[in-house]
């Protein structure tokens, strides 16, 4: 009867580790596709929309972990980050405040998408991740640049919020339907 349980507990544990990689794959493919635009150092990148979706697929333990998995890969080099950036240099400049925000924002978002069913507050629980990634990038922006904190708002924020809110509409969409198939897979 031991046995039977801990070869359960050892498989379930291969399947969090295989997830956690497969999802931070998936970050570090997608993550470096950005669009730079003329008035702002922060590109547009769809890093937090993988995130968001991520958060439906594993939880939000996994999704952040997945995420720090992605910025360990960053870290060391791989070209992952916004635009095929790598490094510390990346962690470092004006978008760093974003890149560890956020951690937060798969945390928060994640924790409130798992303890509700209800797409308003799953939408509201990525709000204020976000609002707080916005807080970390923003603040750090300013620092950074030498900028004040209105300033950075202006080219770190404000251009962005319509299409954050739109890649959240997207993920309370298609983040349940995949974690409908994956609960049917047995992968979650």
């Amino acid at each position: 009867m031991k046995e039977t349980s801990a070869a359960k507990k050892s498989s379930a544990s291969i399947v969090n580790m295989v997830m956690i990689a497969a999802m931070a794959a998936v970050i570090c493919v997608l993550a470096p596709l950005s669009l730079s635009i003329p008035f702002s150092p922060v590109p547009i990148s769809l890093t937090n929309l993988v995130l968001y979706v991520i958060i439906y697929v594993e939880g939000w333990k996994r999704a952040a972990g997945s995420y720090l998995v992605y910025l360990l890969v960053g870290l060391a080099g791989m070209p992952v980050f916004s635009g095929f950036g790598s490094g510390p240099a990346k962690m470092l400049g004006p978008t760093g405040g974003y890149l560890i925000g956020m951690i937060f924002l798969t945390v928060i978002s994640g924790y409130v998408v798992e303890k509700t069913s209800k797409w308003y507050l799953q939408f509201a629980g990525m709000i204020f991740g976000t609002q707080v990634t916005y807080t970390f990038g923003t603040a750090w922006m300013g620092y950074s640049l030498q900028m004040s904190f209105g300033a950075a708002l202006a080219a770190g924020v404000i251009p962005f919020i319509p299409g954050d809110l739109v890649k959240m509409v997207i993920a309370c969409i298609v983040g349940p339907m995949l974690h409908k198939r994956l609960v049917k897979s047995g992968l979650v």
